[in-house]
């Protein structure tokens, strides 16, 4: 998505409409250094620098995310 439909009046009012749980995905989403981070990992996995299990539990705990099971 590019970032400049972040700050659109539609985009602003899907912010509006959201539960806590999607508000902090979008607010990831838009923080660039989660992205470069997001970024960094896929690339040690696509390189087998590390498996993507633990390479996706790494980047939750940076980011302190936990998912319900």
């Amino acid at each position: 998505m590019p970032t400049n439909f972040w700050k659109s009046p539609d985009s602003i009012k899907q912010l509006d409409d959201l539960d806590p749980s999607g508000f902090a995905l979008e607010f990831l989403r838009r923080n660039p250094k989660y992205r470069q981070d997001h970024r960094e990992t896929l690339r040690r996995i696509e390189r087998g620098a590390v498996d993507e299990a633990t390479a996706f539990t790494s980047l939750a705990r940076r980011w302190g995310l936990q998912f319900r099971s």
